[in-house]
């Protein structure tokens, strides 16, 4: 039997910020496209000599263009599994394992960057 992971608290607190190089746009289909810039020594080379294109466009799936659209700076991660619980109620169980694989394809790749939560100002009195 596979071992569960554990995910720390903090980390379902932290609230995924998408790069602002990374532009994108919602399809006809409701489907999200990022675009990616090829840069670099090997990608000039491949753009230069093996016609490869200097933008790559991304085409998520059902999921990956819900996640992408709730990552609005707001949204902790807890929130976005949650988001994607209600949106797909039949799939609800492999939700938390679906987002966070998904949320680190998406730092590894540097497309969004994990902010620590906002601290809580003291509602106290002075």
């Amino acid at each position: 039997m596979a071992k569960k992971k554990k995910i720390s608290p903090n980390y379902m607190e932290s609230v995924p910020v998408r790069k602002a190089d990374r532009p994108w746009r919602l399809k006809e289909d409701g489907m999200v496209e990022v675009d990616m810039e090829n840069k670099g020594f090997y990608h000039w080379i491949a753009q230069k000599f093996f016609q490869k294109p200097r933008v790559s466009h991304i085409a998520l799936d059902r999921y990956g263009s819900v996640v992408w659209q709730n990552i609005d700076g707001k949204n902790t991660v807890f929130d976005i599994v949650r988001i994607m619980e209600q949106t797909f109620p039949k799939e609800k169980e492999r939700m938390l394992d679906r987002v966070v694989t998904f949320m680190a394809v998406l730092q590894n790749n540097r497309f969004v960057r994990l902010e620590k939560p906002p601290v809580p100002t003291g509602g106290g009195k002075s």
